[in-house]
């Protein structure tokens, strides 16, 4: 990034409270560097039998939930219109913002933590950006009470 670029933020948002703090930190992180923040929200069809022919998948009703998470999201984001855009994708989630980072200054993610001993360790989506996304990843962890 040069002095001209606008430091561009993509964040991951799948509706989780986690995901909407991950949001809630990129526009404040955005609006510390002047920068954009791009929301990329990622929907893929669940697993099916392949030999039962009679079920009736209304698979767009995926892509439909995931817009409406997405479009809701952008309502809390408390950003200014052309600070802030979104991405529906139709793909495995780590896969989509691995790709999304290929445009991006830094990537953020909240992490689905579980509190104890596995809460020190990364989600599968969180844990596969941070090791594959082609620029920094910020990992967000959720709110505990007490802290910070």
């Amino acid at each position: 990034m040069n002095a001209t670029e606008t430091f561009r933020i993509v964040v991951g948002v799948d509706g989780s409270p986690e995901s909407l703090r991950a949001l809630e930190w990129a526009v404040a992180e955005a609006r510390l560097r002047h920068g954009q923040v791009h929301v990329v929200t990622a929907w893929q069809h669940p697993a099916m039998v392949a030999d039962d022919e009679d079920l009736d998948w209304d698979l767009t009703g995926y892509e439909a939930r995931a817009r409406f998470l997405q479009a809701e999201a952008l309502r809390s984001a408390h950003a200014a219109p052309e600070d802030i855009t979104g991405e529906v994708v139709q793909g495995q989630p780590a896969a989509v913002l691995i790709e999304a980072s290929a445009e991006a200054d830094l990537l953020i993610v909240g992490s689905h933590g579980y509190g104890g001993f596995t809460g020190l360790l990364l989600g599968s989506v969180s844990n596969q950006v941070v090791h594959h996304a082609r620029c920094p990843v910020l990992v967000v962890r959720s709110r505990r009470p007490g802290r910070l």
